[in-house]
């Protein structure tokens, strides 16, 4: 059920997983149908919810052990499938460690809390427990296969729930192989599952599922808006994407604002959720820091993603290279200028600086998935909130600024789900919470914070001893 033999074959059963650099079939998998995918809910169902909080803790333990000793492995699946350069697949390797080591301690920290209420007069003890919500649908995307379905399967494990994960039928490869490892390492065989299928047909058998009782989303707004409507009276964490800005103030230090910009732009090949999608800069020092920044584009390589030295690999596929070129070329036609790249070779897009964008121009309006760092000049703060806010995303953002005064003056200004000062929205850390308001989603990610989203949290109330110790029932 979680797991599938990787053949090179191709069928209207089947589905070819191709590398976007090189064109060749790296696997196929077998397409799940909605009568698969609802026997695999039906055998969830039947997890019982007995595995110990130590029981999990050593699981999830297990499983990160297992995944350090196939680092490299699991690195080079990530690259073969997705086009991610062998360094992010790495990165991305190690991310997914951070999360499952701090989902296993978090297993053994799932508390609730105690409280003296008075009801109808007399006083009582108020307990609350966290239980689990029961079956989780975990929906993910292509980018980063391996830690966006851990980000979800960790936490769920932790907090003692079955979980059916559906992959990106792009990059499902990963995936299979993360439920193995759990298998492998002490996981229940009714705990988790994998389905690989085309979302028109087996998402809504998943969403619509009497037998899920929440949902898990990783995605595009407009698929996130459908499923909110499918999925009714149900726990639904949707994380819907971003148009994340970096601000770089007048004051800032151009130099370290020109590395997080180029750093924040073009890693995973700008197909990152949180990475930077606009540089919104102060006009007075635009010129030094555009210069800065073409000094830091022009140092990264692009090409091929298993060679060690490169910066940049490829994007999911060609179709995705080239609404990225026709946006690059509808922002030129709009008034933009181009400084340094904007050339597409199949999957591969050069990273590219364009200076003077129109944020009218739908390259910074919508969410663009790909190496391009689109620099739009403003005249003062009170601009460079409002074009920061002027889109209908609310993810993260950053600010490079030497005044922690204008820095808390713009981050309570800003229509976001997190701000960092002198970096990039990019940060990431298991440890602290992950999510946007407006059309960025509902709900947070991060280890505790998912947990919680995970549980529904029980109210036990108990009469309060008397004077004398008795208690009366």
């Amino acid at each position: 059920m979680p797991t599938r033999t990787k053949l090179v074959e191709r069928s209207k059963d089947r589905t070819d997983i191709v590398n976007p650099y090189t064109g060749r079939s790296v696997g196929s998998v077998r397409l799940d149908r909605g009568a698969d995918v609802t026997k695999a809910i039906a055998t969830l169902k039947t997890y019982d919810h007995r595995l110990s909080p130590e029981a999990r803790k050593t699981l999830l333990t297990q499983a990160a052990d297992a995944l350090e000793r196939r680092r490299d492995e699991f690195a080079a699946l990530i690259t073969a499938e997705s086009g991610n350069c062998i360094k992010d697949s790495r990165k991305e390797v190690d991310r997914s460690l951070a999360n499952l080591r701090l989902a296993a301690a978090e297993a053994v920290q799932l508390h609730g809390e105690a409280l003296s209420v008075a009801v109808g007069g007399s006083r009582k003890i108020a307990m609350t427990v966290h239980e689990p919500v029961g079956v989780v649908c975990a929906i993910t995307p292509f980018n980063r296969p391996l830690n966006q379905v851990v980000v979800k399967v960790a936490p769920a494990l932790a907090a003692n729930n079955a979980i059916i994960v559906k992959p990106s039928e792009k990059t499902p490869l990963t995936a299979i192989a993360f439920a193995e490892l759990l298998l492998e390492n002490g996981c229940p065989e009714n705990m988790i599952a994998v389905v690989v299928g085309f979302p028109e047909e087996i998402g809504p058998v998943l969403t619509g599922s009497p037998l899920v009782d929440m949902i898990t989303f990783t995605g595009s707004v407009e698929t996130g808006e459908r499923l909110a409507r499918q999925v009714g009276i149900k726990k639904i964490v949707l994380e819907l994407g971003g148009n994340d800005p970096l601000i770089v103030l007048g004051d800032a230090d151009l130099d370290a604002a020109a590395k997080i910009a180029a750093e924040g732009a073009l890693a995973t090949a700008g197909q990152s959720c949180r990475g930077i999608k606009r540089l919104i800069v102060e006009e007075q020092i635009a010129d030094a820091f555009v210069a800065r920044l073409l000094d830091q584009v022009r140092s990264r390589r692009c090409g091929d993603p298993f060679d060690a030295l490169t910066d940049i690999g490829t994007l999911i596929d060609e179709a995705a290279a080239r609404r990225v070129e026709a946006r690059c070329a509808r922002a030129l036609k709009d008034g933009a200028t181009l400084v340094h790249g904007g050339e597409r070779r199949g999957a591969l897009f050069q990273p590219t600086v364009l200076d003077r964008v129109p944020p009218t121009t739908e390259l910074v309006v919508a969410e663009t998935f790909g190496p391009v760092a689109p620099v739009i000049r403003v005249r003062d703060d009170h601009e460079a909130i409002a074009v920061a806010n002027g889109t209908r995303y609310g993810l993260q953002a950053g600010v490079a600024t030497r005044s922690f005064e204008r820095f808390m003056a713009i981050a309570t200004r800003l229509r976001v789900g997190g701000v960092a000062l002198m970096d990039g929205p990019n940060f990431d850390s298991p440890q602290i919470p992950f999510g946007g308001v407006k059309a960025s989603g509902i709900g947070r990610e991060g280890i505790r914070y998912t947990m919680r989203e995970m549980s529904n949290v029980k109210t036990v109330l108990l009469p309060w001893a008397g004077p004398d110790g008795s208690v009366r029932v």
